[in-house]
């Protein structure tokens, strides 16, 4: 979906020398013209979701132009009808705008004051036919978000998922913080026998030191100190389905070198138990960075590598798929909770180009919490955020733009505290203090997209 650029004019007008002429002018500034002689030919052309603007004589044969404007309106509240009459007619015209009427100018007009409020008409009736598009896309359903889209790279992604969906061969995921690795791994669970057992996603940067191997693999009652009852691990958990290892290349590598042995035997050795399990799963791996760079810093185990990258992955970041963003933004908001008003703002101009230009370094997850600002009024532009800001204190002010900077820092590392520290220069005390101070929990921000 591309956000829409609008350049018709239907001209509705009886005097046909002046309508020609008018088409003509029309024409040579860009406008694509449709002419009617009548109102009655107007109504017969035009529909709901026009994707233009009305410009229509004031006093015509038959029905006039403000009762053209109100049938117009009764089609479709949200088209701009553009009047044009006498000097003697204005005050029509006046009561005209007070039914709904965009704007009008008094015959003979300057041509500029028409083009003028064209362009403007035009970019209003672009807002509302996005506003429509958007609301209508929120409702579609089926297939995991960050693979929405019709870009050439997304449509390539959701091809090659589909062929492999059902295959036995394990998979390694490439793609860049944020961009969806882990639904790209539940779309190729879903798509297969598997989906009727479970998923497993396993965290690898997360897993406690010291229970990484009682985590993964079990352990029996009484296999050590401590060990109360037995333990199912995840790798056991997603017997008949699928593990999911998140950023495999932080696993601890002796904990590498037992993943390796599930690879190649499919079987695991709980702690404390006599025998080894055998056990039928999928694995699916995703890394955030270049694996065959984690090798090389040593961070991934070569032999672990080899044998993961039977199928290769690779999903592109929002700034190689840009056409996709103004969907996944709809399916964003949709999601978002509401502002006191209860309902969304709309779609501006400013939020569309900034949607369009920016860069989202963190991809779905930054664009997710962007639409999360967005739908609480957040995202100030300008304006009324001029007014907004003009009633705030110099502290509230200041709190305003932390907590900003804060979100941002953590939608482009996922979340990691550590890395949000080392960017923002600051104690990790005085980080953990601000994060509670504005009631941000980094564990929400890992959980948007992998």
């Amino acid at each position: 979906m591309e956000f829409t650029r609008l350049n018709t004019v239907a001209l509705v007008e009886d005097d046909a020398d002046f309508r020609a002429a008018l088409n003509e002018r029309l024409s040579l500034e860009g406008f694509e013209v449709r002419p009617f002689p009548t109102a009655q030919a107007a109504m017969k052309a035009l529909t709901a979701d026009f994707p233009g603007v009305v410009v229509t004589d004031l006093r015509m044969p038959g029905i006039d132009g403000r009762q053209l404007l109100s049938r117009l309106l009764a089609l479709d509240p949200g088209l701009p009808v553009l009047m044009m009459t006498g000097h003697g007619d204005i005050a029509e015209a006046v009561a005209a705008m007070r039914d709904g009427a965009y704007d009008f100018v008094a015959k003979p007009f300057d041509f500029a004051r028409l083009h003028d409020s064209l362009k403007r008409a035009m970019e209003k009736r672009a807002l509302v036919l996005d506003n429509r598009r958007l609301a209508a896309l929120t409702s579609e359903a089926g297939t995991e978000l960050p693979l929405l889209g019709d870009s050439r790279t997304i449509r390539a992604l959701r091809a090659t998922i589909a062929q492999i969906a059902d295959a036995r061969m394990d998979v390694l995921i490439e793609g860049d913080t944020g961009v969806g690795k882990e639904a790209v791994a539940r779309a190729l669970h879903n798509g297969g026998r598997r989906r009727l057992h479970p998923f497993v996603a396993v965290n690898c940067g997360a897993l406690p030191e010291g229970l990484v191997e009682s985590e993964l693999f079990g352990h029996e009652l009484g296999a050590f100190a401590g060990a109360l009852r037995r333990r199912i691990g995840h790798v056991e958990r997603a017997h008949n389905g699928s593990l999911f290892l998140d950023e495999v290349e932080s696993m601890p590598l002796d904990a590498q070198v037992k993943m390796l042995r599930v690879l190649e035997e499919r079987e695991i050795h709980p702690i404390g138990a006599n025998e080894p399990r055998v056990l039928d799963l999928r694995i699916l791996a995703s890394t955030k960075s270049d694996p065959a760079r984690a090798v090389v810093d040593g961070r991934l185990r070569e032999d672990l590598f080899y044998r993961l990258n039977v199928v290769r992955l690779r999903v592109p970041p929002l700034k190689e798929r840009r056409e996709d963003i103004p969907l996944l933004f709809a399916q964003l908001l949709a999601r978002a909770p509401v502002g006191p008003s209860g309902a969304h703002p709309p779609l501006t101009d400013s939020v569309r180009a900034r949607l369009l230009e920016a860069d989202w370094p963190g991809n779905i997850r930054e664009l997710a919490h962007f639409a999360q600002r967005f739908a609480l009024g957040l995202e100030f532009e300008g304006g009324a955020a001029d007014d907004a800001l003009a009633d705030l204190s110099l502290t509230q002010r200041v709190a305003r733009f932390e907590s900003q900077v804060l979100q941002d820092a953590l939608a482009d590392t996922g979340g990691d505290v550590a890395e949000v520290q080392r960017r923002l220069k600051i104690p990790r005390k005085t980080l953990y203090d601000k994060l509670a101070r504005h009631s941000l929990r980094p564990a929400a921000f890992r959980r948007s997209a992998s």
